[in-house]
């Protein structure tokens, strides 16, 4: 008798639906432990952290300043991971967007009408994080280099040449001494919905519509499920898998450079220090947690965020380390894993028949 590991022929839709919820009770229970190791009441450092997250419309909106980001570039990660290419860059996509967005908004501005201004500055910055994965996407693509090493190596990139702009050649020579450029001009700014909440909502909400849509009932869609199921079918059915690498990268590169952009024109209003914050890397959990799914994605990157907000409350009311919110996101990444790969694989028992036991003495 052995035990085999085999792929599911069908995966249930019910199993899609509870191994997430499941996943997340474990990962609440997990980290109910490491709380009460830590001498609190996971309960009451629960209740405070919802409360810190959705206990007043003035929080809620905070939460949705770290949704928004969150679910642009976890939507980019997601269309990347669906045909397992390990897009490990959108950490550095998200900065370069940004970059690229201030760049318009500071020094195109006398060269565009107002009206024009911000579109051209919010598709520079796509440009730029599209062009970031672009490039591992190629070397994937036609020269079989590694995906994870080359855009894990990009975010080191694009947040040092960031860091080199805001505290040198673009530093706002009269923001004593503070490392960031001057305030983007008024026609640069992303209208705010509530809060600091802005319209990066509003493009994250379409850009999970069109996902879904494109995915779901479009021939591209059909392809990239193929490639990311079964790269030596998809090659016998004619599918160019090169060149979908590099057009699913480029929109997963856009999504995320899109994200830099909304923050540096919606938030900050420059660009400054805190751009790189992990958005990024958070948004890996937010895709496996979603399952890949679009709608999913802006779903757990709300719960993302809350962990997020809820963690200054843990710092301030329970007196733990607000970094005990990413030990709990880490903790959530864990159970989910763990439940895709029972989502889609089964244990089977073998047992070892008369002939099989005579064939093998």
């Amino acid at each position: 008798m052995r035990i085999v590991f085999e792929k599911r022929q069908t995966i249930s839709n019910t199993a899609v639906v509870l191994v997430p919820v499941a996943s997340f009770i474990i990962s609440l229970f997990l980290g109910g432990i490491i709380l009460l190791a830590s001498g609190v009441n996971p309960f009451v450092t629960y209740a405070a952290m919802a409360r810190g997250a959705f206990g007043s419309w003035q929080v809620f909106t905070e939460t949705l300043v770290k949704a928004i980001p969150l679910m642009l570039t976890g939507l980019g990660v997601s269309i990347a991971f669906r045909m397992q290419f390990w897009n490990i860059g959108a950490e550095g996509q998200l900065t370069l967007g940004g970059v690229a967005a201030a760049w318009v908004a500071l020094f195109w501005s006398g060269f565009l009408p107002d009206w024009a201004l911000l579109p051209v500055v919010l598709l520079v910055g796509m440009a730029a994080g599209a062009l970031l994965a672009g490039v591992p996407a190629a070397l994937k693509a036609y020269l079989k280099v590694d995906e994870t090493l080359t855009t894990l190596m990009l975010n080191y990139v694009a947040i040092l040449f960031s860091q080199s702009l805001y505290y040198g050649a673009w530093r706002d020579p009269q923001g004593y001494g503070f490392p960031g450029t001057a305030l983007f001009p008024t026609a640069a700014w992303l209208p705010r919905i509530a809060g600091r909440a802005h319209l990066g909502l509003a493009f994250a909400l379409i850009a999970a519509a069109l996902l879904w849509f494109i995915l779901k009932y479009t021939r591209w869609g059909f392809e990239l499920r193929i490639i990311g199921e079964n790269k030596t079918a998809s090659r016998y059915l004619g599918i160019n898998i090169g060149r979908n690498i590099v057009l699913a990268l480029l929109l997963s590169g856009a999504l995320s450079g899109l994200a830099g952009a909304c923050e540096v024109t919606g938030i900050a209003r420059r660009l400054q220090q805190g751009l790189s914050i992990g958005y990024g890397y958070t948004a890996i959990i937010v895709a496996w947690m979603a399952q890949l799914n679009p709608w999913a994605v802006i779903f757990v990157a709300l719960l993302m965020a809350a962990l997020l907000v809820g963690g200054d409350q843990v710092q301030m009311m329970m007196g733990l380390p607000a970094a005990m919110s990413l030990v709990l996101q880490g903790l959530l990444l864990f159970p989910m894993l763990a439940g895709a790969l029972f989502t889609e694989y089964r244990l089977r028992i073998v047992r070892s028949t008369p002939q099989l036991q005579e064939a093998r003495q």
